[in-house]
């Protein structure tokens, strides 16, 4: 007679014990989760300073690259041919690793002054409404940061612009821009683009646009992290009349991100 093999029950608190370990130790019984293609690496991120360090390390071809990932993952709603209408290229953008201080906002002047003839920033052209640099970033309170900290540039003929939605209506911005010369305008894609639109912000006098593209805020978020700031960023960096002096042979358009 063959003998049959005989298997005891587990006990319950050896099993128990198992699932404790499957639990503290994802390795056993369990897959670690996947780091999405999106995440972005917490070592680069200063919570304290508000900074994605990462930014100031990658090169124009790198953040080409980023940029139509972010376009990707958040322009699920739009056919891949307009999606491709927005696509910036490499040589579009200016490499800024050369400048290595930390790219808070104490250091922007020297970052303006690194890429830019710093007795120009001083200046406004002499039509209204028409700077020779935008700074765009992601919200108001930031946009109202940005112009205390480059407020040195502004003099009684130069008036550095807020442009922005937080409490400012877009009638207050058409009047701010007919009235004033402003070398430096601050502020945020949509409202930007809103200007433009209706022919309040000219774009005549343009030099250089400017990114805050290393600031984040409490939830590690920048202006490309998010939605509702990533894509009008998009689009307002892929306006025709910016593609077109980008690749301009004598004075193209620079693009910082800082």
């Amino acid at each position: 007679m063959s003998e049959e093999k005989i298997t005891k029950p587990t006990p319950a608190v050896a099993q128990a014990k198992s699932k404790k370990r499957r639990h503290q130790d994802p390795e056993i019984g369990a897959k670690k989760r996947r780091k999405s293609a999106f995440d972005e690496d917490d070592e680069y991120l200063d919570l304290e300073a508000g900074i994605n360090k990462k930014i100031a390390l990658i090169d124009n071809l790198l953040l080409a690259d980023h940029i139509a990932k972010k376009m990707r993952r958040f322009g699920t709603d739009l056919p891949p041919v307009e999606l491709s209408r927005l696509d910036i290229s490499p040589s579009s953008i200016t490499d800024t690793t050369s400048f290595l201080k930390t790219r808070s906002l104490d250091n922007l002047p020297e970052f303006l002054e690194q890429f830019a003839d710093p007795k120009q920033l001083g200046e406004a052209p002499k039509t209204n409404g028409s700077p020779h640099t935008i700074i765009v970033t992601s919200a108001g309170l930031r946009a109202a940061d940005i112009v205390r900290s480059v407020r040195k540039y502004q003099t009684k003929d130069n008036t550095v612009a807020k442009l922005f939605a937080k409490h400012i209506k877009v009638k207050e911005s058409v009047e701010l821009l007919e009235k004033c010369r402003t070398g430096i305008a601050v502020g945020t894609p949509v409202r930007l683009y809103d200007l433009v639109e209706n022919s309040a912000l000219k774009l005549d006098n343009l030099e250089r646009l400017v990114i805050d593209a290393s600031h984040i805020d409490q939830k590690k978020r920048g202006i490309m992290d998010m939605k509702d700031t990533m894509m009008p960023l998009a689009r307002w960096l892929a306006r025709p009349e910016f593609k077109e002096k980008y690749i301009e042979a004598e004075k193209p358009l620079q693009l910082l991100f800082f």
